[in-house]
């Protein structure tokens, strides 16, 4: 009897729970319901702070297969192209050596007559202004002064022209151009005092001859101020040609940057073939200035526009209308999704030229994840060997230029002076791949990315991109800044091209070569173009003409992303 009792109570109090443990479920499947209306999705907002959900979306899949799968493969994709070469480089090369026409120094140089400069900015921006410097120096025919590099800057490197450059190398390397010296002369005893004056941007050589060379024939010497920018592009050619000599030949690094560099590239390639060197440039003295928004709300707004106040004569920013016209850096995880689209996998190791990213860990995650692979100057370096860099600016950034011209491909997210100048020295230097994201276009594509499949959406960031890879003749010569675009100094191969016609003949295809410059008929038509870089939607628009098409439609995008205050760009950090 007392077991039966025993079983009897056991039976009512399980009775009483069903009911509690059925109350509770409900309640608990409620709440997850109303919470799932609450929670946003991942596609609704563009903000890069959510972009750490977008790998855990990748794996989803909607009820019924009305939502496609967005699910990024781990390996590259197979593609008929090498997504480590431009193709048709071989044809082309850098060429900077003046006409017969082009007198000495000696010969055309005004005795007496010394012009000096004060560069501007951070170190590539100096760089332009250095080489353009030489130029003037040579139109007025004068004798240059070492230039005087901006210790007073945003970035307040107080290093001198000799701790960066060779300067050694600098004056004999261009002694038949210009006469250069070290120090202003003495006059009386003292240092001459030049004439300090500054000339527009852009003037040509119309310009400093009517505006500069007066003053110089008077004052004997002049100082020209905030120099950056101040040549025009278009030049005669062997004055083009000298801009060349002088960037590309002339300007070296100092011996303890280029063996600290030289450890660097060394280290990267130690477990590997090939890696991709990305200016990653998400920092916020970045983002303030581009007015660029992220979706932060309050505290983005307030911490951006604090450090945009640092630049009194900015314009008062449309972020909508930037992203849309495609001038704001994408973020860390759009740049990710970018490069996996165009075929590098997981495996590929991506070296980072950046200072501090906004956001920190958590905006450099999503990145990180399609690219565990993930190096900086910092991390394959001791903090030892770094000491005689990290107290100025510009020598720790010289390290990075020179990872990130030694790499396979260079990936630049903004249009700034270090992007223009490595893409102008990578085309010289046998048009290794720059990729420079077409913004404009991707910026879309990047919002609606969870609504369509990863096949879908990488086969158009392959479209989007074509122009925009840094292969030959993308670009009309003229188009840009020319120390992004130096046109006057790429020269075809016209014996490595008759070796490829006869082959060509020999197999039984047709072969037109182009030999002048201006033709506006492409590459891709006469040597093929990659099958997989276009939608069958695209190839109606390509088949006539193709190579101007391409001409047209790359001219457009890189207009669309010039700024439309143009002294905004030139106030772009490194």
């Amino acid at each position: 009897m007392a077991l039966s009792r025993r079983r009897h109570q056991h039976h009512n109090r399980t009775r009483c729970l069903i009911p509690a443990i059925s109350s509770v479920s409900a309640a608990l499947f409620l709440l997850f319901f109303c919470f799932s209306f609450l929670v946003p999705s991942p596609g609704d907002s563009d903000h890069f702070h959510q972009t750490r959900h977008y790998s855990s979306m990748n794996d989803v899949i909607g009820e019924g297969n009305e939502v496609p799968v967005f699910r990024v493969p781990t390996s590259g994709g197979v593609y008929d192209r090498d997504i480590w070469t431009s193709k048709n480089a071989q044809f082309y090369y850098g060429c900077s050596n003046c006409s017969i026409k082009f007198a000495k120094a000696k010969d055309v140089t005004r005795p007496n007559h010394y012009l000096a400069i004060a560069t501007s900015g951070g170190l590539n921006q100096q760089r332009t202004g250095i080489t353009d410097a030489v130029v003037a120096a040579r139109m007025l025919n004068a004798t240059l002064i070492v230039p005087i590099l901006d210790k007073t800057s945003f970035w307040k490197d107080n290093s001198n022209f000799s701790e960066i450059f060779n300067v050694d190398r600098f004056i004999s390397y261009l002694a038949k151009d210009v006469e250069i010296v070290k120090e202003p002369p003495q006059r009386r005893g003292h240092i001459w005092a030049p004439y300090t004056m500054r000339v527009p941007r852009k003037c040509n050589d119309k310009c400093y001859t009517s505006r500069v060379l007066p003053v110089l024939l008077k004052k004997r010497a002049v100082m020209l101020t905030k120099f950056d920018y101040r040549l025009a592009n278009k030049l005669e050619t062997d004055l083009q040609k000298l801009r060349c000599r002088v960037n590309y030949h002339a300007l070296k690094f100092t011996d303890p940057i280029l063996e600290m560099g030289a450890k660097l590239v060394q280290r990267m390639r130690m477990n590997t073939k090939h890696y991709i060197a990305l200016h990653l440039r998400f920092e916020p003295d970045m983002l303030a200035f581009s007015g660029c928004y992220y979706g932060g709300g309050d505290k983005e707004k307030i911490e951006l526009g604090k450090i945009r106040r640092r630049w009194k004569t900015l314009h008062i920013s449309n972020p909508d209308k930037g992203r849309r016209q495609g001038r704001c850096p994408l973020t860390p995880e759009e740049v990710g999704l970018m490069l996996r689209a165009l075929g590098y996998g997981r495996d590929t190791h991506i070296y980072v030229a950046s200072g501090e990213v906004y956001g920190g860990e958590e905006t450099l995650a999503p990145l990180k994840a399609h690219f565990p692979n993930f190096y900086s100057k910092e991390t394959i370096s001791r903090k030892q060997e770094l000491e005689p860099f990290s107290a100025f600016s510009s020598r720790m950034a010289a390290l990075d230029f020179i990872v990130c011209d030694e790499s396979d491909v260079f990936v630049t997210n903004n249009n700034g002076n270090m992007a223009k100048i490595l893409a102008g020295r990578r085309r010289y230097f046998g048009h290794k791949p720059t990729i420079r994201p077409n913004a404009k276009k991707l910026y879309r594509l990047f919002l609606n990315r969870n609504n369509t499949t990863w096949g879908e959406f990488a086969s158009k960031v392959r479209t989007f991109q074509k122009g925009f890879m840094g292969k030959p003749r993308e670009v009309r010569p003229g188009r840009g800044e020319f120390h992004e675009n130096p046109s006057s100094c790429i020269c075809e191969d016209s014996n490595a091209i008759a070796k490829m016609d006869m082959g060509l003949l020999k197999r039984g295809k047709g072969y037109i070569t182009t030999k002048n410059d201006t033709d506006t008929t492409s590459e891709s038509q006469n040597m093929g173009d990659d099958p997989d870089w276009s939608d069958p939607e695209d190839d109606e628009d390509l088949s006539n003409e193709q190579g101007k098409v391409l001409y047209n439609q790359t001219s457009l995008d890189y207009d669309a992303l010039m700024s439309e205050e143009p002294e905004l760009d030139e106030l772009l950090s490194d």
